[in-house]
C-alpha cells in the first residue's frame, strides 16, 4: 500500500513539475536575402524552433529581424548551420532558465501580497480587481463577461464616472500568455487612474467625461499555465478536435480576413488560428461585450510585447485605412508622450508593413466593427530580454506608456464622434 501511494506521489509531482529550459538559447539572425531566410525556414522544419519575432516560420523574410528559441540539443547544430551559411547572428540569451529566474528581481515588500513594482499570478489579480471596486465604489465596477473553458471568469473593470452613455476605450492586456509586461499594465493603468483623480487634471476630465474598459487578463486559462507549468506558452488552453496540441491563438480568431494566410491552420502551432472565427470562449465573451457597447466605445487598445512598436490596421492587407492620416498622427501623438520619461523610442506604423502580415487579429476586427481608432501596443524591450521583461522594469514601462494611452484618450475625446 505504501509503495502505491509513493508511486502516486511521485506520478503527481512528475505531472506538476513545471517546464524547464535549462540551457535554451534565443538567437537573433537577420537574413540578407531569400536564400538565408529559406534557410531559417528549413531549419524550422527538422529542429523544433520557437520563434519569438516574427512569431511563424512564414513570416522569415528578407532583410527582417528574426528572433527564435532553440533547445540545448539543437542549439549547437543551428548555430553551426548558420556559420556555415555566413549567416550573421547574434545570441540574445544563452541561458534562458537563468533569465526566467532573473526575472524576479525586485523584493516582496510583503510576501504573497499583490504589488505593481513585481509580476502578479492570476490568484492575485482576482482579488486585486475586488480590492480594486471597494476602495473606488464610485469609480470602478467589475463585469464579468464570460467563463473561459477550464471555468475562470472573465472580468472586466469599468473605470470611470458610472454613466454608460459616455464615449469610452476598450482595452484588454495579456491575450497572449507569455507577454506578461502586458498585464501588469493593465493594472498599472486602472491603479493610477483612480489614484491620480482629482489630483492631476488631464486624468481627471478623462474619467469625468470617458469610461475605460480594461479587461486585465484576456487569456486567462494561459497566463495561468505559464505560471505554473510552461513560461513560454502563448496560446489559450481549449482542446483541439482530433488533435493532441493544446490552444489557439487567440490574436488570430477574430473574423477580419480570419484563414486567409497560410500555415494557421494547424493546431500545434503557436499560431493556430482555431476551428472558426470567435469558437473560442474568450473571443467570443470579448465580441459580444464590444458589440453591446459599440455607441459608446471609440477606440480598441490593446497590449503586447515586445518590440517597442505602436500599430494600426491594417494587418491583414498592406492597402491603408481610409482614415491613416489621422491614426498616424494619433499614433506620433502617443509615441511622443511616452519617450517624455525615459526616452524610450517606438516607432509607429500600420501592422503589416512594420512587422508582418497577421489575419484574424482583434486590432483590425475592431477596426472593422466600426471603431475607427485601433491600436497595439508592443511594449519593451527590442529583445535583450524579449518575453522576460525584468520585474525592475516594470514600473518605467507602465509610467511611459501610462502617458500615451492618457494623450490617446485626450485627443480620442476632443475628436472622436
Amino acid at each position: 500500500m505504501r509503495f502505491i501511494l509513493l508511486v502516486g506521489l511521485i506520478a503527481t509531482t512528475l505531472a506538476i513539475a513545471p517546464l524547464r529550459f535549462d540551457r535554451e538559447k534565443v538567437f537573433r539572425v537577420k537574413p540578407q536575402d531569400e536564400k538565408q531566410a529559406n534557410i531559417i525556414k528549413d531549419l524550422a522544419k527538422t529542429k523544433e524552433l520557437d520563434f519569438w519575432y516574427p512569431d511563424a516560420t512564414h513570416h522569415v523574410t528578407a532583410n527582417k529581424m528574426v528572433d527564435f528559441r532553440v533547445s540545448e540539443n539543437n542549439s549547437q547544430s543551428i548555430q553551426s548551420a548558420l556559420e556555415q551559411n555566413q549567416m550573421h547572428y547574434e545570441i540574445l540569451i544563452h541561458d534562458l532558465q537563468k533569465e526566467i529566474e532573473k526575472q524576479f528581481d525586485v523584493k516582496e515588500a510583503i510576501p504573497g501580497r499583490h504589488s505593481y513594482a513585481k509580476y502578479n499570478n492570476w490568484d492575485k489579480i482576482v482579488v486585486w480587481t475586488e480590492k480594486m471596486m471597494n476602495k473606488h465604489p464610485e469609480m470602478v465596477s467589475r463585469i464579468k463577461i464570460g467563463m473561459t473553458v477550464e471555468d475562470n471568469p472573465l472580468y472586466v473593470l469599468q473605470v470611470g464616472k458610472q454613466d454608460e452613455r459616455k464615449k469610452s476605450v476598450f482595452m484588454n492586456c495579456g491575450i497572449h500568455a507569455r507577454e506578461w509586461i502586458s498585464p501588469a499594465f493593465c493594472q498599472w493603468f486602472v491603479y493610477q487612474a483612480t489614484k491620480s483623480y482629482g489630483k492631476n487634471k488631464i486624468m481627471t476630465k478623462l474619467l469625468d467625461q470617458m469610461n475605460f474598459y480594461v479587461l486585465p487578463v484576456f487569456n486567462v486559462d494561459g497566463y495561468i499555465w505559464s505560471w505554473t507549468q510552461n513560461r513560454m506558452w502563448r496560446k489559450n488552453r481549449s482542446k483541439n478536435p482530433n488533435s493532441r496540441c493544446i490552444g489557439t491563438d487567440l490574436n488570430r480568431n477574430f473574423n477580419a480576413s480570419w484563414n486567409s494566410l497560410p500555415n494557421t491552420n494547424n493546431p500545434c502551432s503557436d499560431t493556430y488560428h482555431g476551428t472558426a472565427p470567435e469558437s473560442e470562449r474568450e473571443t467570443k465573451a470579448v465580441t459580444q461585450f464590444i458589440r453591446s457597447h459599440l455607441n459608446s466605445i471609440k477606440a480598441y487598445i490593446t497590449f503586447h510585447s515586445y518590440s517597442q512598436m505602436l500599430l494600426f490596421p491594417y494587418g491583414y492587407t498592406s492597402e491603408l485605412t481610409p482614415n491613416h492620416e489621422d491614426l498616424a498622427k494619433v499614433a506620433k501623438i502617443g509615441t511622443d508622450a511616452l519617450a517624455t520619461h525615459y526616452e524610450t523610442r517606438y516607432i509607429y506604423d500600420p501592422m503589416a508593413s512594420i512587422t508582418y502580415p497577421t489575419t484574424g487579429s482583434s486590432l483590425d476586427w475592431a477596426y472593422d466593427l466600426g471603431i475607427k481608432h485601433t491600436f497595439a501596443f508592443e511594449l519593451r524591450d527590442k529583445g535583450k530580454f524579449g518575453f522576460l521583461l525584468p520585474e525592475s522594469q516594470i514600473k518605467s514601462t507602465c509610467k511611459e506608456t501610462m502617458l500615451a494611452v492618457k494623450f490617446i484618450a485626450k485627443y480620442i475625446l476632443k475628436h472622436a464622434s
